[in-house]
């Protein structure tokens, strides 16, 4: 990778970022740890293709813009560009490996466009497995590229931290949105913000976050508050998901919102139950959860009356002065101008 590319466009780096891909893939292609067959080596090959690099790849990518703002150079050296850009794509590769066992447990039908992995014919639930490969693919790519690095350990343990955090995530996800019978009365803001901090915000905002840290020679323990400033930018991002989910335009954010048919831990479930009156909160217990359109036209219709897209405004507006308030109040011009470059990234996005 040149750094000609990371020093130029958007379309360049991802461009840039994507040869990387290539270049790990045919490492663990090659893992001396396990002797492949022609099958064995074509399978892993297929499943990585289809799982790892589908996405907008916004978290590895990020990874190679704050280190480049933290060391405050014009330009990164073609080996710091290669460095940022394997630990970008171990972060893609543990969204992967969470994405094919979430769809598995979700039962999902579609995943960025495409089939889900698990509903290709000749998948099934080998995906489980492949999700265990994917996961372990990371420590074979850290091992390779980074084991001489005084940052070494402090990698490992990010790592696993993180996956331990968005595991436990989503078990909390999962057991109080599918557990037994269907209860609204459990989607309250704590349970809201506790699954989406721990399921998303630290995997997708932290993470890239502490790998350039960590590659610029920091030690973690030192940046709590950027951590926590991270979190609730991750929270916010989820919030406007859920906006999106029901108040976007699918031709923009490319997938029709399934929430309320999904009977989701939504935002805006949440503040609809904050807020109905008792014949709304008849309508949302009768309807939310079920799948046809009358009952979600339903739904609709109370957060229409309850003006959930004007509590939303308010939100959003709220959160920014407070993260930028947060953000000014760091010590470091490169670490602000990192969270800076975070929160514009996602502030009154639309898709």
């Amino acid at each position: 990778m040149t750094a000609a590319a990371v020093n130029g466009t958007s379309v360049d780096l991802k461009a840039a970022f994507r040869e990387v891909y290539s270049q790990l893939k045919s490492e663990l292609l090659e893992d001396p740890a396990f002797d492949y067959t022609e099958d064995s080596r074509s399978w892993i090959e297929q499943m990585l293709d289809y799982d790892v690099p589908g996405g907008k790849l916004n978290r590895g990518i990020s990874v190679i813009d704050s280190y480049k703002l933290l060391k405050e150079v014009n330009e990164l050296s073609n080996d710091d560009i290669f460095l940022a850009s394997a630990l970008g794509w171990c972060i893609e590769w543990l969204q992967a490996y969470f994405l094919v066992l979430d769809d598995i447990m979700d039962n999902s039908h579609t995943r960025r466009g495409q089939l889900c992995w698990f509903r290709l014919p000749k998948v099934g639930l080998i995906a489980a497995n492949d999700g265990i490969l994917l996961r372990n693919h990371i420590p074979r790519i850290l091992k390779r590229h980074f084991r001489e690095k005084s940052y070494y350990v402090d990698l490992l343990d990010l790592f696993n931290e993180v996956e331990f955090q968005t595991a436990s995530g989503q078990m909390l996800d999962l057991i109080t949105t599918h557990e037994g019978e269907k209860d609204l009365s459990k989607y309250k803001m704590p349970v809201y913000r506790r699954i989406v901090q721990y399921k998303t915000a630290y995997y997708s905002f932290y993470l890239p976050v502490a790998c350039a840290l960590l590659m610029s020679g920091e030690n973690l323990s030192k940046f709590v508050a950027v951590k926590d400033i991270l979190i609730e930018m991750g929270t916010y991002f989820q919030v406007q998901d859920d906006y999106l989910d029901c108040f976007g335009d699918p031709e923009v954010i490319g997938k029709i919102g399934t929430d309320i048919e999904d009977f989701k831990c939504s935002w805006l479930i949440v503040q609809a139950l904050e807020r109905a009156n008792e014949g709304q909160m008849k309508v949302l217990y009768e309807n939310y959860g079920k799948s046809d359109p009358t009952s979600v036209a339903k739904v609709k219709a109370v957060y229409a009356e309850l003006n959930l897209q004007a509590v939303f405004a308010e939100y959003e507006g709220t959160s920014y002065v407070q993260l930028i308030s947060s953000i000014e109040a760091q010590p470091s011009k490169a670490v602000q101008e990192v969270l800076k470059s975070f929160l514009h990234k996602i502030y009154k996005r639309e898709k």
